[in-house]
């Protein structure tokens, strides 16, 4: 019985640079009193879903998860520990790999087109949806706060920016993916 591999060492190696990418990315962002930073952090996570696949997409991002929460400074902020994923922000990174496995699913034989592309932002926005909807609990419960005022403030600072975001990450990915295909690369 021949066993197979899950992900190519190919695979495993672009895991792994996403999850980098994921590390360098989270440095930008502005700090606010409230404990949950404005980052681009969105656009990596539906990138690296979009670009690597539900698959080795959140294995990508889980790697970034777990070694952030061993201490790595690769959040925000160069901050790093469990005191990170236990605070205000936690709720949101927790639920990062939803977002990855949505915005990697196949938007199946229409995926080339327009369908396809509408299909997968449609996708990626339902993860984007589930970070809010989560971070947001998270928050509230971890600072003791309002739900709907967290929300409402959500609102404003985060959620037009990451649905933008979120847009442009699928575009890049759909890109990128392209243009490894096109030079005989397999993903």
């Amino acid at each position: 019985m021949t066993k197979t591999n899950v992900f190519s060492a190919r695979k495993m190696a672009l895991a792994g640079l996403c999850a980098a990418f994921l590390a360098v990315i989270s440095q930008i962002h502005v700090p606010l009193p409230l404990g949950v930073p404005i980052t681009i952090q969105v656009f990596a996570v539906a990138f690296i879903g979009v670009l690597l696949g539900p698959g080795a997409g959140v294995l990508s991002v889980i790697v970034y998860i777990l070694l952030g929460a061993c201490g790595l400074p690769i959040f925000a902020g160069f901050q790093g520990g469990l005191g990170v994923i236990a605070g205000p922000a936690g709720g949101y990174i927790i639920a990062w790999p939803v977002m990855t496995v949505l915005s990697g699913l196949n938007p199946g034989q229409k995926g080339d087109g327009k369908q396809g592309f509408y299909l997968q932002c449609l996708l990626a926005l339902a993860g984007l949806a589930v970070v809010e909807c989560f971070g947001g609990l998270w928050w509230a419960i971890s600072a003791a706060g309002n739900f709907g005022a967290i929300m409402l403030y959500s609102l404003t600072a985060f959620i037009p920016k990451d649905c933008v975001l979120t847009v442009l990450a699928v575009i890049a990915g759909r890109r990128m993916k392209h243009l490894v295909a096109r030079a005989g690369l397999d993903l």
